[in-house]
């Protein structure tokens, strides 16, 4: 998996003693997305999976708010896991497991999702900031990885920018995007369209697109129904 733009902790961000890193982005972004996934997981009762969890301020934040779910965060970096075991104890939260070590660019995830020592079948896997900036290979293997770990009635959400039907929705991102690809050309704003493709031929479809500040974005996919 791709390192990140910035890795939290070399951004000038405050990092406490015991490892905590602080994202200014989690401050700005968790209230909305908490909207957004709450009508999915409010009153459910399972595990969920929150792949590239950064300093883990989003999984705490989360995990809070929903006591009956199980939360797994994880993440490649090992000073992101560092900061993620340190809110998760800073915390007291009962129902945050250890952070796994998930590489994306592998479908498979990581050893535990496939032992049985991590979680079972997943109620659902979030995702924020990773697919714009990580090679193509990571959000195919985030959508095969949902696609053969959520039961039945899961769903995968993917929080970022992106474009859709080619177009950018806003010229800041286009902005980004181009910043992005200039920095490393495996990165940049994906295409919903794409995303879908990639969905559909693991079983997957788009179930909803949700507006969020900043001019962001929910995906929410789910399983294709049966006929």
């Amino acid at each position: 998996m791709a390192e990140y733009v910035v890795e939290f902790g070399k951004d000038g961000g405050r990092v406490e003693p015991d490892g905590r890193l602080d994202a200014a982005a989690f401050h700005r972004n968790h209230e909305a997305i908490w909207a957004a996934l709450a009508p999915y997981l409010i009153g459910q009762s399972g595990d969920v999976v929150e792949v590239g969890s950064g300093t883990g301020q989003h999984v705490v934040d989360f995990a809070g708010r929903s006591p009956e779910l199980t939360w797994w965060p994880s993440d490649l970096n090992a000073a992101h896991l560092k900061s993620i075991k340190a809110w998760s104890a800073h915390a007291h939260l009962g129902n945050v497991r250890a952070p796994l070590r998930i590489d994306l660019a592998d479908p498979s995830w990581c050893p535990q999702m496939r032992d049985g020592s991590g979680p079972g079948p997943l109620l659902a896997v979030f995702c924020a900031n990773v697919v714009h900036i990580a090679p193509w290979p990571v959000a195919e293997g985030l959508i095969a990885g949902a696609a053969r770990y959520l039961r039945p009635d899961g769903r995968l959400f993917i929080y970022g920018p992106f474009k859709r039907h080619g177009r950018h929705t806003a010229d800041s991102n286009a902005v980004f995007d181009s910043s992005l690809r200039n920095g490393n050309p495996e990165w940049g704003v994906r295409d919903i369209a794409e995303l879908e493709q990639v969905a559909v031929g693991v079983g997957l479809t788009l179930t909803d697109t949700q507006e969020m500040p900043a001019n962001n974005l929910i995906l929410v996919f789910g399983r294709v129904a049966s006929t």
